[in-house]
């Protein structure tokens, strides 16, 4: 909770809480109802403008924009949850091996990284779109492995910094375990960085789910996305400006909502910056 409030003081913080708990609730309700049902399409009111029947007008095929947006929503959350939570996965794997392992091992492990580091995202995309086709995991497997060897890439150093600090040398001393050691004494150091990570993640993969699907490799036509209205109506930019405004709009506002999330959220939990949290800590170790 104070956390929470720590995030709510800052101007910057407050934005990034009021869009994405927007963005939840809309994802939430759109599960229920869309203002009409996405299957509906009018073909004699293609391109419409913004009226009261359609908020945010329509597209080439006569369906309401705002239904489908708000059904967008849901399935750029499912992206943004299931990279997020396999780009943890994957880093965090990755530094239980470098750290437990021998040196030669993570030297290897190292040089491996940096060489996967350097396929671009849309080829990873490509070789995974053979075997599964288009569909949102080509998406979310090719951030998350991307994503995921980066954000090990960034942590490991501070991973090992506390890994060879005196309280885990304690720990060990004691009698724990090194897996045991890492999870309680290394990894709660990594909080900051982890947060500031994934949230890059998440808002860099709502871009990857517009370019992808773009290419035709991302979510497959007849799905609900930000990016497939946002490239359904990208042809007509200089036509219908408006249909491209819309998800334009969504996923940039969204993506700086993630941004600034993340960085507000490691000076939350930082001892170092949050001066208020460095006295409880203080105070809790006297």
């Amino acid at each position: 909770m104070k956390t929470m409030g720590y995030l709510w003081k800052r101007g910057e913080g407050k934005f990034a809480l009021l869009v994405l708990g927007l963005w939840f609730a809309v994802s939430a309700v759109s599960i229920f109802w869309t203002p009409y049902p996405l299957a509906e399409s009018d073909g004699f009111n293609t391109w419409a403008q913004p009226s009261l029947a359609h908020p945010m007008g329509t597209d080439g095929t006569g369906r309401d924009m705002l239904s489908w947006l708000m059904a967008g929503s849901g399935t750029e959350l499912q992206i943004v949850i299931a990279t997020c939570a396999l780009t943890a996965l994957i880093g965090i794997l990755f530094i239980s091996f470098t750290l437990v392992r021998s040196a030669v091992a993570s030297e290897v492990a190292v040089v491996v990284t940096d060489t996967l580091l350097s396929i671009p995202i849309v080829l990873i995309a490509l070789i995974l779109a053979v075997p599964l086709g288009a569909s949102m995991w080509v998406v979310i497997l090719s951030c998350a492995i991307s994503y995921g060897l980066n954000l090990a890439r960034i942590a490991k150093p501070q991973a090992a910094l506390a890994a060879n600090s005196r309280y885990v040398e304690a720990a060990l001393a004691s009698g724990s375990s090194r897996p045991r050691a890492l999870v309680r004494h290394v990894f709660p150091n990594l909080i900051p960085v982890f947060s500031v990570q994934l949230s890059l993640c998440a808002g860099t993969a709502i871009l990857a789910e517009a370019g992808l699907t773009y290419l035709g490799i991302g979510v497959p036509s007849g799905t609900a996305s930000w990016g497939s209205s946002l490239s359904s109506a990208a042809r007509f930019i200089s036509i219908f400006p408006l249909t491209v405004l819309w998800p334009g709009l969504l996923i940039t506002v969204v993506v700086v909502a993630l941004n600034l999330f993340g960085d507000v959220l490691r000076r939350a939990v930082d001892p170092v910056v949050n001066v208020a949290l460095r006295e409880r800590e203080v105070r809790r170790g006297l």
